[in-house]
């Protein structure tokens, strides 16, 4: 959200919860979601334009609330592109009911049906929006049979477009009604259907409303309809809108932008249809403590829980929060309790840049979104959303609350950032600002994970994909005001030895004075993986007196750090010190540390050391159609194929290990071997020899 100004005009406002709605808009990428926001916002608002869907807009979450039928409706508009999950996923939390926006020219993707699926699980409400319906190959029917098809039983039509002369979208026929609602005059005029609709409304209607009935409280209704009785249109329709709310239907609406055909239609859907905050569960709440609290109650006199979906920085009114309420009151002005323990939740994997943190802060100035117009807002009750000014010290997924009665909400489930960044300041300028930038950048978005690597000293940005790459780096730059340039990524390796090897360390030095002394001799044996460094001692006759033997093996051990052949540490070898000399005066320990040091560097050469590459564990899901694709691509990264588990959904998990060097980058390639339908995590797994061919290009020319 950019706010483009502070209008003085107050927004809608709900004196109690049961006028909210909070509707999710959500599809595939170039679905027609954002420009359908847009409509709605113009249906709705007088004066309001809609605006065009271009730049950051098309990739982040956008909220407008509106007031329509004596209903709040919060839209939540949330980008269809994969590589900004994040947002959906807040939109998803900040919702209540879900709209699939779904183009009739392209159908439904992977990805959508995913998303079907999990809003089944959790019991959310759905509906459909069919877009596009002008578009050259667009054809309602075939579309409406793809979503029944791949999701599930419930999804039926409850009306039908009807086209004009020059086969342009003109109207909806509605089916329940036989109501004919008509926009060529360029607004909603309903008149009874015509003679000419009733083969149309006798092929659809009969199991539409057989349909709707199913999920009718009065157990005797589908028999008496069946036995030829007729059934009341309002109690249709009050069993249609209660089947909607409990998430068992799921009614489709073809919509035009361009003749706003099926925008009062929908409109009505989403504020009689879908429910009110007070029927869907609210997420369970603990102290910061992690000590259970009660039930949330969605309650304007309850206490306080909220929660912040979304931070971003806002040049003209700075950084600002979009809140949801689940329980109590949020005013301004009011000091309220901010806790934020992500990396918690998270299992430490976003520890860096996500600190645990339990402060007290007052709460700005509040606003009602409008896209990008803020409104003033007096209070937000619970069930609503609101925009908060300068809320410093709050991140995305943090709990605001009480500050007498402090909570937690456990944050929504984030994917892992899988494909790595890694960057470094372009000037040194840029490099004194780079940190600060970094900060704030991971405070408002937690899908990306900032890593600096203590070993191959690079700053690493872990990302969802690469337009998700090219946002951040545009938010450094235009926002922040740093360059950064990318740099290949470096692994980081290990060298160990491959066979037996003796080595010879003399460090003599004599230049005047007190000199320094020691020789020593051992032999290296690898070990097998993981299995660290040993030391042994086979001296006889005292040949390295004893107190300088530990000085040998931590020698040995500060070069073991080092590296002998390109620069990695060394690992899982045994060292066996077999022999040496000494000088009664000129040996000290840090002359035997030198030699032991020496000696290991002796030994190595190019026949004896090899290097060693980290291995992930990776686990892919992917539709069944696909899994021969994806294995062969595993096999073609040196991966090793462990094993295939089908499920009952249609979708395949594939276990394997994977050179890490070879994943890189998987979180792009993966998703054009499966057209978007896969999914993958990786975990360390150890490390393995790297190929003769690959070490060379690691080695020193």
């Amino acid at each position: 959200m950019t706010a483009k100004a502070i209008a003085s005009t107050p927004g809608p406002h709900a004196n109690t919860p049961g006028e909210i709605r909070n509707v999710v808009l959500v599809g595939h990428s170039g679905a027609g979601k954002t420009t359908l926001f847009e409509h709605l916002i113009a249906a709705t608002t007088p004066d309001y334009r809609a605006k065009q869907a271009v730049g950051e807009r098309s990739v982040q979450l956008a909220v407008a609330s509106v007031s329509h039928e004596g209903v709040v409706l919060n839209l939540i508009d949330t980008p269809g592109y994969p590589d900004f999950i994040g947002e959906l996923r807040a939109g998803l939390r900040a919702a209540d009911a879900a709209l699939f926006v779904i183009s009739a020219a392209d159908g439904v993707d992977g990805a959508t049906m995913l998303l079907w699926e999990e809003c089944a699980t959790i019991g959310m409400p759905r509906a459909v929006a069919v877009t596009k319906l002008d578009a050259a190959r667009a054809d309602f029917e075939d579309t409406v049979a793809i979503c029944q098809r791949v999701f599930g039983e419930g999804v039926m039509a409850i009306y039908l477009p009807l086209h004009g002369d020059d086969e342009a979208i003109i109207g909806n026929l509605g089916l329940l009604s036989e109501q004919i609602y008509d926009y060529s005059s360029g607004q909603q005029v309903a008149h009874p259907a015509e003679a000419r609709h009733r083969q149309l409304i006798e092929a659809n209607r009969s199991d539409l409303i057989e349909a709707i009935i199913q999920e009718s409280e009065d157990d005797t209704l589908l028999d008496r309809y069946l036995g030829g009785e007729e059934v009341d249109l309002e109690v249709v329709t009050r069993d249609l809108l209660t089947a909607v709310s409990r998430g068992r239907f799921y009614p489709v609406i073809p919509v035009s932008t361009e003749t706003s055909v099926g925008t009062v239609e929908l409109l009505h859907l989403l504020t009689a249809a879908f429910p009110a905050p007070t029927l869907h569960p609210l997420p369970p709440a603990t102290t910061p403590g992690g000590d259970p609290l009660p039930p949330l109650e969605c309650d304007p006199d309850a206490r306080l829980v909220a929660e912040v979906i979304r931070t971003t920085s806002d040049p003209y009114v700075g950084r600002v929060s979009i809140v949801r309420v689940f329980s109590g009151t949020l005013r301004p002005d009011s000091v309220v309790h901010v806790s934020g323990h992500l990396a918690t939740f998270a299992g430490g994997e976003r520890l860096e840049g996500h600190a645990s943190h339990d402060d007290e802060e007052r709460v700005g100035l509040m606003s009602s979104p409008l896209g990008e117009l803020l409104r003033t807002k007096a209070v937000a009750i619970a069930g609503d959303l609101c925009v908060v000014a300068k809320l410093i010290k709050a991140e995305t997924t943090d709990t605001l609350s009480d500050k007498d009665a402090p909570a937690l909400i456990e944050p929504w489930i984030f994917p892992d950032a899988l494909l790595p960044l890694a960057i470094t300041a372009a000037t040194k300028t840029d490099e004194d600002r780079l940190a600060g930038a970094l900060a704030r950048l991971v405070a408002e978005d937690p899908t990306m994970r900032l890593e600096h690597n203590a070993e191959t000293h690079q700053v690493i940005l872990w990302t969802m994909g690469q337009a998700h790459v090219d946002v951040l780096l545009s938010r450094l730059r235009d926002r922040y005001g740093v360059k950064v340039e990318s740099e290949p990524l470096r692994m980081a390796l290990r060298e160990t030895f491959v066979s037996v090897a003796k080595g010879h360390g003399r460090h003599v030095k004599q230049s005047g004075g007190h000199g320094q002394y020691a020789v020593c001799d051992i032999t290296v044996e690898p070990l097998e993986r993981g299995a660290g460094f040993e030391f042994a001692d086979k001296v006889v006759g005292g040949a390295v007196p004893r107190q300088f033997i530990p000085s040998v093996a931590k020698g040995i051990r500060t070069q073991l750090e080092k590296g002998c052949l390109a620069g990695f540490p060394m690992v899982d070898l045994r060292v066996t010190l077999t022999d040496g000399k000494s000088h009664s005066v000129d040996s000290s320990d840090m002359a035997f540390q030198a030699a032991g040091a020496l000696a290991l560097r002796d030994a190595a050469s190019v026949l004896t050391v090899t290097l060693l590459e980290p291995v992930d564990s990776v686990s892919v899901v992917v539709a069944d159609e696909y899994v021969g694709a994806v294995m062969t691509d595993l096999q073609m990264r040196r991966g090793r194929v462990l094993g295939t588990e089908p499920d009952t959904s249609g979708r395949t998990t594939i276990t394997a290990e994977v050179p890490a060097t070879e994943i890189t980058r998987y979180a792009i390639d993966l998703r054009s071997v499966s057209h978007g339908t896969g999914t993958f995590t990786r975990a360390p797994h150890g490390y393995e020899p790297m190929p003769p061919h690959l070490v060379k290009d690691q080695l020193p020319q």
